[in-house]
């Protein structure tokens, strides 16, 4: 089980020393306003010696498909339920994540697989302990280990989101000289088996921003080439994630791969097809050209990005949990809050089938 919260700063700042991190928590090294993470447990963890085996094709079947259409288990009498834009998005209240039983989590892939996104309130779920986390985000499928990113010690199942007044690295990644620093992505799409419903939970957010925009993908395919996109494939790479890695000093945990993925893709269980492309991973339309390529996958980028009929905001408060659906969304931060404030978040990635060509 994961130690308290009551846990001191000081001692989290020990045990991450040892992985690789220009990360300090050392309490002398801030001001006296800076309290430090509220929960340095899950404070980012990068150890240049901590390695992977390749990934391998594993058999899954979504467990939404056994889900009840009614969805009891989950949606309770006295659960409060706002639909956040028609297309995507749906925030809930009422009820714990942590307290569901098998059936609500069936039922929970399948209300995430109809909504694309859903928001959980007042839960409970960063004080459960990471194991019981653990547990209930491996119910939905085997959990993805990032190559590159911090984790937290001993647990590589989570991947650690963190900003404060001395660590950016998002910034870093996406580049500092950029005016706009909307990155849209699916998480990790270049993995032979990308992943489902995937978990994210707040643990320090800034006052006011700091949100995380959606958009869906099953609305976003432009009508008139849905059909020409159709039997298209398109290499996603993690060869960029890693060599920034590499460059900064940090941990490249296993090789990066390149897959091809079908550019339209249909959902296991509710048969949706969706547009299968983002601009952090998707790099080359597979037999096109360079210049053909480029120009297509332009054009769906702008078509995405533009695309705020299928957009919605998700806003952050203490206990919030989102879980959204990484196989027919994309996302991307909004990094509009002071440089001196701190965002600590923590994602659960659920891996899923191979892509079903649409």
């Amino acid at each position: 089980m994961a130690p308290s919260v009551a846990e001191t700063v000081t001692q989290a700042a020990t045990d991450v020393t040892s992985g690789v991190t220009k990360i300090s928590l050392k309490s002398d090294e801030r001001s006296a306003e800076d309290k430090g993470p509220s929960y340095p447990f899950y404070y980012p963890y990068f150890d240049v010696d901590e390695k992977f085996p390749p990934t391998e094709i594993f058999e899954i079947s979504d467990v939404g498909l056994r889900a009840d259409p009614a969805k009891p288990h989950l949606l309770l009498e006295g659960v409060t339920k706002k639909h956040l834009s028609p297309y995507i998005g749906t925030e809930l209240k009422g009820v714990q994540i942590s307290q569901l039983s098998k059936e609500g989590l069936d039922e929970l892939a399948l209300f995430v697989a109809e909504r694309k996104l859903v928001v959980f309130r007042e839960q409970d779920f960063k004080d459960i302990g990471a194991d019981r986390q653990i547990e209930i985000a491996r119910h939905f499928g085997p959990i993805q280990r990032h190559p590159t990113s911090g984790n937290v010690k001993g647990y590589p199942e989570f991947h650690v989101v963190y900003r404060d007044a001395d660590n950016n690295r998002f910034k870093e990644y996406v580049g500092g000289d950029r005016a706009n620093l909307t990155s849209w992505h699916s998480d990790i799409s270049y993995e032979k088996q990308p992943p489902s419903t995937t978990f994210f939970f707040i643990l320090d957010q800034p006052e006011l921003g700091g949100d995380t925009i959606f958009l869906r993908l099953t609305t976003a395919s432009p009508l008139n080439s849905k059909k020409r996109l159709e039997g298209l494939r398109a290499v996603h790479s993690a060869v960029p994630q890693a060599e920034f890695s590499r460059k900064r000093g940090g941990p490249v945990r296993r090789e990066p791969v390149e897959t091809e993925h079908p550019l339209v893709r249909q959902h296991p269980v509710t048969g949706e097809r969706a547009l299968y492309v983002n601009q952090g991973f998707t790099k080359h339309i597979v037999g096109f050209k360079t210049e053909e390529s480029e120009y297509l996958l332009k054009f769906l980028f702008d078509h995405i990005s533009k695309g705020a009929d299928f957009h919605v905001r998700a806003g952050y408060e203490p206990g919030t949990v989102v879980v959204w659906d990484n196989r027919v969304t994309v996302h991307s931060a909004t990094p509009d809050f002071s440089d001196k404030e701190r965002r600590h978040a923590v994602r659960l990635t659920p891996q899923a089938e191979v892509p079903i060509p649409a």
